[in-house]
């Protein structure tokens, strides 16, 4: 039988010496340490410094230089309907919904919402609503806590304090009480007619007995008209219409801008109402 090959020999011990080594590196066994296309440093969430205290939930401070530190500021609004309207204006920062529970990285992860210190809501974007049952779920109180998170829910800190900005739910709803109201708007005043016919048609009469009138050109008529029955209020020349419903009073208003003499009848009963003389 053959020797195997000094070459081959030399590769086997080669490969076999490097699968040792590993597996003595990983605590003997392979391992991946991070996610493919990720550093180090982001699987394993090293920035900042971990701090022994915590926010007073529960949750270790995570410090960060003062400088280039994520922060926030925090408004509210009354929400028309129920409760408030709550809008975080961050720096430095940005929500990142989808990587809750990861690393902690730098300007990166969530807020939470706090009512005199207790617990509200955790939010994952510039607008929150918060609802008047939840506020009264959690005892009242008006003083609203927004405090910056990173995904694996260390608290940012600078200064070993967290970083957070509070506002007043009862200042918020006492300066919307004091605005003023707007002033409605200036609704027109509708011009007052010039001429007022009134005219009752009644068993296939017209009352009073149709006649002419004479108009100003540019004045206004005004054109009341009764019928037992439903019909159509014509005014020939003018091209104005009206329907008759039967038993109601209708007016019909316009300006008298064109001369000559013009008719007003119903369509259905073929009946003259009056005759208009436009000068």
């Amino acid at each position: 039988m053959r020797s195997a090959r000094p070459g081959v020999a030399a590769v086997t011990m080669l490969t076999a010496g490097a699968l040792v080594f590993g597996a003595s590196a990983c605590g003997g066994r392979a391992t991946t340490h991070h996610k493919p296309g990720t550093s180090h440093e982001q699987a394993s969430g090293s920035v900042g410094r971990l701090l022994a205290d915590d926010d007073g939930s529960g949750h270790r401070l995570r410090q960060v230089d003062a400088e280039g530190a994520p922060a926030v500021t925090v408004a509210v609004r009354p929400d028309s309907e129920d409760g408030w309207n709550v809008h975080l204006s961050v720096r430095n920062f940005r929500f990142t919904p989808d990587s809750v529970g990861g690393a902690a990285l730098l300007g990166r992860g969530h807020a939470r919402l706090f009512l005199d210190g207790h617990p509200l809501a955790r939010v994952y974007g510039s607008w929150y609503h918060l609802p008047a049952s939840l506020v009264r779920s959690a005892g009242g109180g008006t003083g609203l806590t927004a405090r910056l998170y990173a995904d694996d829910h260390t608290a940012w800190a600078v200064n070993s304090a967290p970083i957070q900005a509070t506002t007043s739910l009862a200042t918020a709803s006492a300066s919307a009480s004091a605005q003023p109201t707007a002033p409605a708007a200036h609704q027109p005043e509708t011009p007052r007619p010039d001429t007022t016919l009134e005219i009752v048609v009644s068993h296939g009469r017209v009352r009073p007995t149709p006649g002419r009138t004479e108009i100003k050109k540019g004045r206004i008529i005004e054109l009341r008209v009764r019928s037992d029955r439903a019909d159509t209020l014509h005014v020939h020349g003018y091209d104005k219409e009206a329907r008759l419903p039967a038993g109601k009073t209708v007016t019909l208003s316009f300006t008298a801008d064109r001369t000559g003499l013009f008719e007003v009848e119903t369509h259905e009963s073929d009946l003259l109402l009056t005759q208009l003389v436009v000068r």
